[in-house]
């Protein structure tokens, strides 16, 4: 069962989305509360919650989506180099043949 937030955004099939929510829902726990203890004013720390909220979500957001690009980036270029170390593996391409004295002089 999928469940949306703000009724756009899909918790559960956007990547990201759900440690977002967790982390910014942790992040203003313990900022409002924080701020309750060493102020005492209610209004004041439900809107410093709502503020820490925001910036932990967002913070997480960015972070989480700039490590998945990378790994994407990751899987990418270890997918093309497998394809190029079949398509090239015994070839005079092949970076890993090691060639010999007399392999040199046949050539």
């Amino acid at each position: 069962q999928s469940f949306k937030l703000l009724g756009f955004l899909d918790v559960k099939n956007v990547p990201c989305a759900r440690e977002s929510v967790l982390y910014g829902s942790l992040g203003s726990l313990v900022v409002g509360l924080g701020h309750f203890l060493a102020t005492s004013r209610v209004r004041r720390s439900c809107d410093v919650a709502v503020g820490g909220f925001i910036c932990t979500m967002l913070g997480y957001w960015f972070y989480c989506r700039y490590n998945l690009a990378q790994q994407r980036i990751r899987q990418r270029m270890l997918k093309e180099g497998m394809k190029n170390r079949i398509l090239f593996e015994g070839t005079y391409l092949d970076p890993q043949k090691r060639q010999t004295g007399s392999e040199k002089s046949d050539s």
